[in-house]
């Protein structure tokens, strides 16, 4: 039972999680020992909190999951996992993670509530309503960037990443929505087909998310040029631009895997798995690093 659980916990995409440490990075912080644990902490317990959104989205999406014909394999839908114990276990796990969040900071724990409710309300409502459901999914990943911002004391943290955050996470969730969609128009010519796998696909077609897609690529790479340059932490030194070029060849090759690979329904298995945009990541890392504590 505990390995279905760990499962339903869906470790992969804690990785997610890792834009918790974008205020630690790039307020110039990383290496001060108290604020990195600090932020550890909080990467934990929004591990916990996201893990127990999870097991909450299957429990409500128990009877849809076992009419499909990949999810109803997962531990809650095959009844591997008892509903039960999911309901005791996610319960828990929230609880654990809002109560370890109040020990850092009651800000905090107010942000892990906020994206909590926002998450089960995007289970029971908000993701079958095209848009809405990606700028929720967006919304999620910016409470993940100003959570961060509440653990340490930051003193040149620029407000141009919540604006990028927003753009790249909006790249993310359509490119998300569009590799979904192109795998269902390849296996069947049949659209109607598509409402039993995501209802919400229903409300979207290729060419209209490809000109999403188009657009906020476009706004994301021009936002991430503006904040090297109007970046308050070194003002003056430019050598941040330095890292453009890799973060334009992440956001092409993304676009290449959704739009020619068809892969992309799940992006922390691009981060995971893809060699390229890994390297690119690992590049850019590099390079950022390099520029906030070695310059």
């Amino acid at each position: 039972m505990l390995r279905f659980l760990i499962k339903t916990m869906r470790p992969r995409q804690w990785t997610k999680n890792l834009f918790l440490f974008a205020a630690l990075v790039f307020d110039g912080k990383l290496f001060h020992l108290s604020d990195l644990l600090r932020t550890l902490a909080g990467f934990g317990a929004f591990c916990l909190i996201s893990s127990a959104v999870y097991i909450f989205n299957d429990l409500l999406d128990v009877k849809a999951d076992r009419q499909h014909p990949v999810k109803k394999e997962r531990p809650i839908a095959s009844g591997r996992l008892p509903i039960s114990a999911a309901l005791v276990a996610g319960t828990l796990l929230a609880l654990a993670a809002l109560a370890g969040a109040w020990l850092l900071a009651w800000q905090f724990a107010l942000v892990l509530l906020v994206y909590f409710l926002l998450m089960i309300f995007y289970s029971l409502w908000l993701k079958h309503i095209p848009i809405l459901d990606v700028l929720i999914l967006a919304a999620g990943f910016v409470l993940r960037v100003h959570a961060g911002t509440l653990l340490i004391e930051v003193e040149r943290f620029s407000p141009w990443l919540y604006v990028l955050m927003t753009l790249l996470a909006l790249f993310l969730g359509f490119g998300k929505r569009r590799a979904e969609l192109g795998l269902l128009v390849e296996d069947t010519a049949d659209k109607s087909a598509n409402g039993a796998f995501r209802r919400v696909l229903d409300g979207y077609t290729i060419p209209l998310l490809d000109q999403f897609i188009t657009i906020v690529s476009g706004m994301t790479i021009v936002s991430y040029a503006l904040y090297t340059f109007f970046r308050p932490e070194t003002p003056g030194n430019y050598a941040l631009m330095l890292t453009i070029p890799f973060v334009v060849y992440a956001i092409f090759r993304y676009l290449y895997l959704i739009q020619v690979k068809l892969v992309g329904g799940e992006p922390e298995e691009i981060l995971l798995k893809d060699r390229p945009f890994q390297a690119a990541i690992l590049f850019w890392g590099l390079a950022v690093l390099a520029v906030f504590y070695l310059a």
